[in-house]
């Protein structure tokens, strides 16, 4: 209908003077007043003639995969980033539910595992000395999130789903670390629990499989305020310390 709207309106302009703008502005309005195929919902579809008639041409600002109403549940496996000593991996549980297209409240659960990676070990058996280390064991919180990206990408004549959100919320994380002991080289190598109110962040991609599953890739950014070592007896300055890892999961939508 669009189509033979404007060859309508080229042959019509062709018929006139093309100094008589009044007249062309006048046909414009005109077709695009009655013209109802220039408002396109997400719904709409366009008609091409040139495609094979089982193709569906959607307009651009159709989402396929709906998320508003829809609760989520994932399980992932986190690596760290940032930690000088140890190699720390891990696993996550989350899960959320929005309750609009672009805005969902998420709980999120990570236990890690941290053994003593090379310059750990050639740091004690060069120098017959310890290092500072705090390992993360645990975390836990809540954050609203936002997603006000969504794109296709066409690859291999597949079109591929995604979302692009970020994150921010507060939680807790629990560590461990030798700071009561490392400062004293009579003293043996003794790791304590602590616990550390946090500022968790956070920035991911959603990828769809399926209308109910979809694989995510996350990067984690958390801020939290602890302690460093005792030395001489003097108590270590408390300030902010930081933590990141990288995430990789599976999820369900439903």
């Amino acid at each position: 209908m669009l189509a033979a709207a404007k060859i309508r309106l080229k042959m019509m302009l062709k018929k006139r003077s093309p100094n008589n703008l009044l007249t062309k502005i006048v046909l414009l309005a005109w077709i695009l007043s009655g013209s109802k195929a220039l408002f396109a919902a997400e719904d709409d579809l366009y008609d091409y003639l040139w495609l094979d008639p089982d193709k569906k041409v959607y307009v651009l600002q159709n989402k396929v995969y709906k998320k508003k109403s829809k609760f989520y549940a994932n399980i992932g496996f986190s690596r760290g980033l940032n930690s000088d000593f140890q190699s720390t991996t891990g696993v996550q549980f989350k899960g959320g539910y929005y309750f609009h297209e672009e805005w969902a409240v998420e709980a999120i659960y990570h236990q890690y595992s941290s053994t003593d990676n090379d310059a750990f070990t050639n740091l004690q058996r060069i120098n017959q000395s310890v290092p500072f280390v705090r390992r993360i064991n645990k975390k836990f919180g809540v954050m609203p999130v936002w997603s006000p990206f969504y794109g296709k990408i066409n690859t291999f004549n597949k079109i591929i789903y995604f979302d692009w959100s970020f994150g921010l919320g507060l939680g807790q994380i629990q560590t461990e670390s030798n700071a009561n002991s490392v400062g004293s080289a009579a003293t043996a190598d003794i790791f304590s629990d602590e616990t550390n109110m946090a500022i968790l962040g956070k920035t991911a991609f959603r990828i769809h499989a399926t209308q109910n599953v979809h694989i995510g890739i996350e990067y984690h950014r958390d801020h939290y305020r602890a302690p460093g070592p005792v030395i001489n007896n003097v108590p270590g300055t408390e300030k902010w310390r930081s933590n990141s890892e990288l995430v990789f999961s599976i999820g369900f939508s439903f």
